[in-house]
């Protein structure tokens, strides 16, 4: 370890490539995480299946390069056919579990997880996979730092769609319909809206930007069928470090994540990766409890 931290001392321009890297990949993670908030505050419904949606969406990508289809069309390929699923999922599980406690919805999306893992398994193999978009890749710095286009058109992709996102829950019918009901449920459907619907659109939106999400991540990084829990895991630790509805929150969040995961994985290695996210995630949980602590002592 502390020989790693000697080289990012020593080189600080690999320290510039970590953080640049970082924050490439951190942006489709606050993407990821942004459908997950909307689920949450509006559905009330921990969705254990998050990251197993990013993954079907990068292996749709993924399946179109192999067709000789460049992988980009796999992004709204991926947004048209997972938003589709997820209306499929909510009809058919999430409906039904809705209005139950906690543990239900939990254990129902817990067991989608499963299943969308075994599927991706059994229709792609174990093996882990890279959609090759063959765009460029620029060096500076006497070829010390090294940038992939397909990186920076990602994280501009990241952002366009956020705001569409935005702009959509704040101008259109549906997004006012949708806040209302994240608002009070009940009140909304005194004043005439379908909250049924609303939920099922609202899923399958969140299904969509996991989709467009795992599009990205094939394309500059590497998907598996089992990889689902890691970018589920990486979903809640920025949901519930920036908070429902604050949408600066968790686009700094999930760029922070990304950064201090792959640092983090270069100084601790790579084995320890996955560590340090369940690790932040319990320092995010116990961060939480003292704040509400506090506020129940100023409350009382």
């Amino acid at each position: 370890m502390w020989d790693n931290i000697m080289v990012l001392v020593a080189a600080p321009v690999f320290s510039v490539q970590l953080v640049l890297d970082g924050l490439f990949i951190g942006a489709t993670f606050a993407l990821a995480a942004y459908g997950l908030a909307l689920v949450w505050g509006v559905m009330n419904v921990k969705n254990l299946a998050q990251g197993d949606f990013v993954i079907a969406g990068g292996y749709i990508a993924w399946w179109l390069g192999k067709q000789g289809i460049h992988p980009l069309w796999g992004l709204p390929a991926a947004i048209i056919i997972m938003f589709a699923f997820g209306w499929f999922i909510y009809v058919t599980i999430i409906r039904r579990v809705i209005d139950k406690d906690l543990f239900t919805s939990l254990l129902a999306t817990f067991g989608l997880a499963i299943v969308m893992a075994q599927g991706l398994n059994l229709m792609f193999g174990p093996e882990v996979q890279t959609a090759e978009s063959d765009f460029a890749i620029r060096s500076m710095w006497d070829n010390n730092l090294t940038i992939a286009e397909i990186k920076v058109l990602a994280f501009v992709l990241c952002g366009i769609l956020a705001v569409m996102v935005v702009l959509f829950m704040k101008r259109s019918r549906m997004g006012q319909a949708i806040r209302a009901t994240a608002q009070d449920a009940r009140a909304a459907r005194v004043m005439g809206i379908d909250t049924d619907k609303v939920y099922a659109f609202t899923y399958s939106l969140n299904a969509a930007i996991c989709g467009a999400a795992g599009a990205m991540i094939s394309m500059i990084w590497v998907i598996q069928p089992f990889y689902g829990i890691s970018h589920s895991i990486r979903s809640f630790v920025i949901v519930t470090a920036a908070g429902f509805g604050n949408l600066p929150g968790v686009i700094m969040a999930g760029l922070g994540l990304g950064v201090v995961e792959n640092l983090g994985g270069f100084v601790f290695g790579a084995e320890f990766q996955q560590a340090i996210v369940v690790g932040l995630l319990l320092v995010v949980l116990v961060w939480r409890q003292i704040q509400q602590r506090k506020l129940r002592q100023v409350v009382s």
